[in-house]
């Protein structure tokens, strides 16, 4: 029998051997683990059959059931008004404008409450919320990670094809075979390509200097191998990479079976526009440069005879073999003599701060006011003809190989494409030629008999609602993951999330309508002793505005929020400190420009450039994702800089300037100022005690500017209700 080369590194006294196992012994190495819950196909249970006027739909009457296995009962709904300002933020990301509670209130026909969620779920902003979370699950970010974090000019469009398909209720399974495969199934469709930008939405590790290309051809595929297996199977299938999975049935053979499946698929830059785009394109580009290239020269100009000069003197100070292999020609220079050139040319170059030093006082203005004028023109620079960051077959596959402790270096048994032994033994359906892999994957992983990929997602959609998942650990479903609060229901959710055509909107609407969903978040102690961490929801979560909705509300609470969609990401202001931080070299203008519009600036952060290496103070002091990992759960901290960026960072301190301006516009006295305020902030009328407060603090002369901003500091304001 051929046997394969791995399965499990043995530690041997201190030192790592191979212990070699052929397809049957991966079976064995499965063994019991293959009854695990998570997979086996969802059976759909039925519906408890429970008496209570609470149920609304079959979700109240699961959640009811394991409340009443515990003794427990469900808290009370959320009043009308609190209620409606949880459900706009919470798919939106955004507050209710006073109109739309004031609609709401006074609506008072049975079905208000589903009159309001069908509204929300059919505005353009639900894509919008519902693709930050989807963003951070695949790790999306403009610029490519670690040293150099090159910007990507056309990632922006797989953001905008995120937020395009779950506004247009794509079916998920879709959705899901065009991110794994769109080049291969749909090979003329723009969306179905930049659909296959999810591979390449992680870091990608590319520096300056030689390149281990072997290296970094591994790193790439480990990239693709980790973003399938975390984002849909909600597996840590990377664990097996150079190992045999410690704990969940997958071997290091199927890892590399897996990436197999990606042997002949490249990350390339497609084009996807029309020769009428490229021929504007090209006549804008004409016009721009000849705006830009004559100040250029001017600037060349300037800095020549300094530059040459100081290059003279330097070149004078090196020693005489340096100077000697200069002077010699190229063609005639020995191979000592091209390395020695080599280091003279480094020795003698001269850099832009050399250069600024060395210019008169009035040759330093006339530069800077050329360069001032140049970065100028630069902000008008044509965007380039549409391109999809995607990835395409080469048409060869690589050999793929099993490699020792994951090095590349040490290369074990070849092995084929294919499904981890768990799921398919015979690895039906995926072909040994170079094209076709991927949408065999993706047909996998779309069939409702996948026991995972519905399971995985209807879990994400309760967790975006809920605040937490039905499985604690969204990315793992694994052995070490958390077992589900209420499979049941998740399975329930997973059957009916396919028979209802994949409709993320549809399960949406299930959670968003039922009793579950509307309970108030306050806290009992009684209860909380026999569910401390609310596993079985009878109460709603309190929940923090994620770093992005909490800077969104904020801008829209001052009437600045741009809501304009779409388009190449836009750099919003940042701090000097972080500034000077960042741009240590390089010329100290024009490194970080800002549009030329400042209303740009203002619109919502899923729109802001999203640079690995430099994030908003504001959004990462409230936990904004690195972008380096998956993030299936942000972490919520509290600590002091959250305060200090409420209270005194430029960004607040200039939205509570704003605030303050929009109340003078819109109320003419210091009562209507004060119940504006309320339901711009807070989606409600003030409290007696809160209006008397704010009547003497205004009435003594204090700003209104700081009641603004006193009021953008309010925990309500910062928490959903």
């Amino acid at each position: 029998m051929h046997l394969l080369r791995l399965a499990a590194i043995v530690t041997v006294g201190g030192l790592a051997a191979i212990a070699w196992v052929d397809r049957e012994q991966d079976e064995a190495f499965i063994g019991k683990r293959r009854s695990w819950w998570a997979f086996r196909p969802p059976v759909k249970p039925p519906v408890p059959a429970l008496s209570s006027s609470w149920i609304r739909n079959p979700i109240d009457a699961f959640i009811l059931e394991a409340l009443q296995s515990k003794q427990l009962t469900p808290s009370p709904e959320l009043d009308r008004a609190r209620l409606l300002r949880r459900l706009t933020l919470d798919v939106t990301g955004l507050p209710p404008t006073p109109e739309e509670v004031e609609a709401f209130l006074r609506d008072s026909s049975p079905d208000a409450y589903e009159k309001a969620v069908e509204r929300l779920l059919a505005s353009p902003h639900y894509g919008e919320r519902w693709a930050q979370r989807w963003l951070d699950v695949v790790r999306y970010a403009d610029t490519n990670g670690y040293e150099l974090d090159a910007y990507r000019p056309h990632a922006w469009r797989y953001r905008d094809y995120v937020i395009a398909s779950f506004n247009k209720d794509k079916p998920y399974n879709r959705f899901l075979m065009e991110q794994i495969a769109g080049d291969e199934l749909w090979p003329h469709d723009k969306e179905a390509l930049i659909a296959t930008g999810f591979h390449r939405a992680g870091p990608i590790h590319i520096v300056g200097g030689n390149q281990d290309e072997e290296m970094n051809r591994q790193e790439v595929l480990s990239e693709m191998v980790y973003g399938v297996g975390s984002v849909f199977l909600g597996m840590t299938i990377q664990c097996a990479k150079c190992h045999n999975h410690k704990f969940d049935p997958i071997s290091q053979a199927d890892y590399y079976r897996l990436q197999a499946i990606f042997g002949s698929t490249e990350g390339r830059d497609i084009d996807i526009s029309t020769a009428e785009e490229r021929e504007q394109y090209e006549r804008a580009m004409a016009t721009y440069k000849a705006r830009l290239d004559p100040v250029k020269k001017e600037i060349d100009a300037i800095e020549k005879p300094y530059r040459e000069r100081l290059q003279e003197a330097k070149k004078a100070k090196l020693a005489p073999e340096y100077r000697q292999a200069l002077e010699t020609p190229e063609r005639e220079r020995t191979e000592e003599q091209k390395r020695l050139a080599k280091d003279a040319q480094a020795q003698i170059s001269v850099t832009w701060d050399e250069v600024v030093a060395a210019l008169t006082p009035e040759d330093r203005e006339r530069r800077a006011a050329l360069r001032r004028r140049m970065h100028d023109i630069e902000l008008d620079e044509p965007l380039p003809p549409p391109t999809a960051y995607a990835v395409q077959n080469t048409g060869v596959a690589e050999t793929t190989h099993i490699l020792k402790v994951g090095d590349p270096k040490q290369k074990l048994e070849p092995i084929g494409p294919g499904l981890p032994t768990l799921f398919s033994p015979k690895d039906a359906g995926i072909p040994e030629e170079a094209c076709g892999r991927r949408a065999a994957l993706a047909q996998w992983l779309a069939s409702s008999e996948n026991p995972l990929s519905a399971r995985v997602m209807v879990n994400r959609i309760w967790q975006l609602r809920m605040g937490t998942g039905l499985v604690a650990t969204p990315n793992d479903f694994g052995i070490l993951g958390a077992r589900p609060s209420n499979q049941k229901l998740l399975d329930w959710l997973a059957r009916e999330f396919i028979e209802r055509g994949w409709s993320v909107k549809a399960i949406d609407r299930l959670i968003l309508t039922s009793s579950t969903y509307r309970q108030s978040a306050a806290y009992d102690p009684a209860k909380a002793a026999i569910d401390p961490d609310n596993r079985l929801y009878w109460r709603a979560n309190r929940r923090r505005l994620e770093a992005e909705n909490l800077r969104d509300v904020i801008l829209a609470a001052s009437g600045q929020l741009n809501r304009r969609m779409g388009g190449p990401p836009v750099r919003a202001p940042i701090e000097k400190e972080v500034y000077d931080l960042i741009f240590t070299e390089g010329e100290p203008d024009n490194l970080w420009p800002l549009p030329r519009d400042v209303t740009e600036t203002m619109r919502r952060s899923i729109y802001l450039l999203n640079k690995r290496t430099v994030r908003l103070p504001m959004l990462a002091n409230f936990d904004q994702p690195d972008t380096m990992t998956s993030c299936p759960v942000r972490s919520v901290s509290t600590h002091a800089l959250q305060a200090l960026s409420l209270m005194n960072s430029s960004f607040i301190n200039g939205q509570a300037r704003a605030f303050a301006e929009r109340l003078r516009v819109e109320c003419p006295t210091t009562s209507c100022r004060i119940e504006r305020a309320y339901l711009l902030t807070l989606s409600r009328q003030p409290r007696a005690e809160e209006r008397r407060m704010a009547e003497d603090f205004l009435n003594a002369g204090r700003p209104l500017e700081d009641f603004c901003l006193a009021l953008l500091n309010r925990n309500e304001f910062v928490y959903l209700p």
